[in-house]
């Protein structure tokens, strides 16, 4: 069983959030027009706007006036509006389009070699195995995700009117998929950890308006109720008090994350970019990362691999954890590459910043806009950073596990993981719980 001494209950304020997003700490704010809403006794939803039902947990995500509201359910809080931000380090590193990449070049996909996929393939590349990704969406048109991506089962959970694919030039949760089951695209792309996968883009992300808690929550539920075996989130908020003015927040949060497990579901989550001591922040928690049944995890990288692109050769290894990493013995599940960086090091190489090769290469899009004002999104390749990257490495990991041992549940696809993980002698406990991810033994 998961070790749950920080995630058995959470005392949260939805006005304290410190930020769920893709990247760094921001702020939220309540919204006032959207409510979370216990469907427990005598709930009567005929006089709201129903946003999402989320079956299978007591909740529910409605619109209408908070005297509406509190007339028809007895317990609720305002759903909460988060903004989006990134870690700054990935604003300033190239994109590459599908003609100035020359793929498929392996060399750039240090993640890959560093867990020895080509080897785990042998084995299995997810066949039967299906992994939501819960981020700003997912671009259908990549060559490198066409194949893998379920567009019938792909969702929008915001309320912006779009469809599942991403809003303007957010191209966050491309790269996270294409971590995940990128496949190649034909022989001319890059690869995934889990390319066989069945993969479920879950959207809950809008340009300019940020994720809704609520969202979030009911795309956890979701990916449960559609059989997903991993849903991954990278995504998160940081600080939050651990004892607030309420614990509406903390239980709805944990009724999701239980029920996604009970149905099979691992949730694999991003542990955060603010480099915090989870362990020893006393009064503070980290979200979703320390919820209930949460496989969290930290990031590694390494330094100078783009000096000679030889893992043995570089100024640090790849499982030293990255600068960013929020760490803490009980609240890291898994250590996995997510990239590392130091401005400082070398020249650039083929034009690209020489640090930018210690982030991990996966598939993105640029966005070009024509003489008559009209954009595209175009398909491309290129590098970022985070906890965000090092959580699909191991949601790709769990499917690999899932498709090799079918019958397993999700408390023992984790238990695999963590199984066949060592902590480096190198480095503390406190940055990989279990241990570094290692995918071939957990096969």
């Amino acid at each position: 069983m998961l070790n749950v001494t920080k995630r058995d209950v959470l005392k949260v304020s939805g006005s304290l959030i410190g930020g769920i997003a893709a990247g760094t700490t921001v702020t939220a704010a309540e919204r006032t027009d959207r409510f979370i809403v216990s469907t427990k006794g005598k709930a009567d939803l005929s006089d709201l706007t129903v946003v999402h039902e989320m079956p299978g947990i007591n909740y529910s995500v409605v619109r209408g006036d908070e005297s509406a509201v509190k007339r028809s359910v007895k317990s609720y809080e305002a759903d909460v509006q988060i903004e989006l931000d990134s870690p700054g380090v990935n604003d300033d590193v190239p994109t590459l389009d599908e003609a100035d990449y020359e793929g498929p070049n392996d060399v750039l996909q240090w993640d890959k070699i560093d867990q020895n996929v080509p080897e785990a393939h042998e084995t299995t590349e997810g066949e039967g195995t299906r992994v939501a990704v819960i981020d700003s969406g997912v671009l259908e048109t990549h060559p490198d995700l066409e194949g893998p991506l379920n567009l019938d089962l792909s969702r929008n959970f915001t309320d912006d009117g779009g469809d599942h694919n991403p809003v303007g030039g957010d191209d966050h949760g491309t790269h996270v998929a294409g971590i995940v089951a990128a496949d190649n695209g034909g022989g001319t792309g890059v690869n995934g950890t889990a390319p066989k996968t069945d993969l479920v883009d879950c959207r809950v992300f809008s340009a300019g308006d940020g994720a809704s808690f609520g969202d979030i929550l009911a795309a956890v539920v979701y990916s449960a109720n559609i059989d997903a075996d991993v849903a991954n989130l990278s995504l998160g908020a940081y600080p939050v008090p651990r004892q607030a003015n309420g614990q509406f927040y903390g239980k709805v949060l944990n009724s999701a994350m239980t029920y996604a497990n009970k149905e099979g579901t691992l949730l694999v989550i991003a542990a955060g970019n603010d480099s915090a001591d989870l362990q020893h922040d006393k009064n503070l928690i980290s979200l979703p990362n320390e919820g209930a049944q949460a496989v969290s995890v930290a990031s590694t990288g390494p330094i100078g691999y783009g000096l000679s692109f030889d893992l043995d050769d570089v100024n640090s290894p790849a499982e030293s954890p990255a600068v960013y990493t929020n760490y803490g013995t009980n609240a890291v599940t898994l250590g996995a590459p997510g990239g590392d960086y130091d401005l400082s090091i070398g020249d650039p190489v083929g034009g690209v910043p020489a640090y930018a090769y210690d982030l991990v290469f996966n598939t993105v899009f640029s966005v070009e806009t024509d003489e008559d004002g009209e954009s595209e999104q175009v398909p491309g390749y290129g590098w970022k950073a985070g906890t965000s990257m090092a959580a699909p490495n191991v949601a790709g990991a769990a499917a690999l596990v899932k498709s090799a041992n079918p019958d397993y549940n999700a408390n023992q696809v984790e238990a695999a993981l963590k199984k066949a993980a060592e902590v480096p002698d190198d480095y503390g406990k406190e940055y990989y719980g279990a241990g570094y991810l290692n995918v071939v033994d957990a096969l």
